[in-house]
């Protein structure tokens, strides 16, 4: 459930010409270690990987909205949504940190 809600909103995140490819691809590529941590149940390094892939995005994906967000009252309503959909899923990633080290504490991790 984790890495569908978060690929939506990153799908509907990058709707736009708002942000740069490196937020897709930062975003994508995190996406991907987490259906490598869903495939190999039993390895720790994946789970690991993937915990630390969110963590890094948070930065980024704060990096992304901070710089390449511009208020103004013209933006489109696509680019408005866009915005939103990112933020939205920038305040769902602590939860999803905090669901993928329960996980990782249920694999054995200290």
């Amino acid at each position: 459930a984790i890495i569908l809600v978060h690929w939506l909103l990153t799908v509907w995140g990058c709707m736009n010409d708002g942000f740069p490819a490196s937020y897709a691809w930062g975003n994508f590529s995190v996406l991907a270690l987490g259906i490598w941590a869903i495939v190999q149940r039993d390895s720790l390094d994946a789970i690991v990987m993937f915990l630390s892939g969110l963590l890094l995005t948070v930065l980024t994906d704060i990096i992304h909205i901070s710089v390449f967000y511009c208020p103004n009252n013209h933006s489109s309503d696509v680019k408005r949504f866009s915005i939103g959909m990112a933020i939205f899923s920038l305040l769902l990633k602590p939860v999803s940190c905090y669901l993928v080290y329960r996980m990782y504490r249920e694999r054995g991790g200290e």
